[in-house]
């Protein structure tokens, strides 16, 4: 028939056959490094034990959030989804217009230094793309 699905390469669809589409696509995953910046707002947090974990390398979600003082609000969560901080206002128009835009934006922790109370975590935003 003239619609009919022909398999050239079984040994290719042996492969995907028993796989879920998350695992598939996972190794077509690149990161794009945009930007470096902090996580503003720590010191606000009502539980800063949550940034005594965070250490170079831990990937972080973003999520745009309504908030009456900044119209293009980031919030940063940790893997558990425990409000960190946001990407500070001074650096978000873009972030969010991409995130408002459907494009998936993540971060990771570059460093962290911690002096007393005070809490200095340097960040990399990324482009999720497929």
């Amino acid at each position: 028939m003239k619609n009919e699905i022909a398999v050239k390469d079984a040994g290719l669809l042996q492969v995907i056959e028993d796989r879920t589409l998350g695992e598939i696509i996972k190794p077509l995953v690149n990161e794009i490094h945009l930007f470096d910046t902090y996580i503003a707002g720590t010191s606000y947090l009502p539980d800063q034990s949550v940034l005594q974990e965070l250490q170079a390398g831990d990937k972080l979600h973003l999520q745009r959030e309504v908030n009456k003082f900044d119209d293009q609000a980031i919030v940063i969560l940790n893997s558990d989804n425990v409000k960190l901080g946001y990407v500070p206002e001074k650096d978000n128009t873009v972030f969010s217009r991409l995130m408002d835009a459907g494009k998936l934006l993540t971060a990771r922790v570059d460093s962290v230094d911690r002096s007393g109370s005070f809490h200095k975590i340097r960040i990399g935003i990324y482009l999720v793309d497929y």
